[in-house]
């Protein structure tokens, strides 16, 4: 059986200075934290440097589908350490 789906849960996070909210679903939220630990990064700091890989896109996404989107790319490999 899997695991049962969660509604997006809402944080607040500090990039560059300035706070955002940011709405995940409770398994991104977990692997973002997991991302920043093997990363030896504060969750603040991952998502800073999500959001300037973000910026330098022709049409960049909202943040949330970013980190999404990044995330996934990480889990697969697809990108660098």
């Amino acid at each position: 059986m899997s695991a049962p789906l969660h509604p997006p849960v809402k944080r607040s996070v500090t990039i560059a200075g300035h706070p955002t909210s940011i709405s995940l679903e409770p398994m991104f939220w977990d692997a973002l934290e997991a991302e920043a630990i093997r990363r030896n990064l504060p969750v603040n700091a991952l998502v800073a440097r999500i959001d300037v890989e973000r910026m330098e896109a022709d049409d960049p996404p909202n943040l949330t589908s970013a980190i999404r989107q990044w995330l996934w790319r990480s889990r697969s490999g697809q990108m660098a350490p």
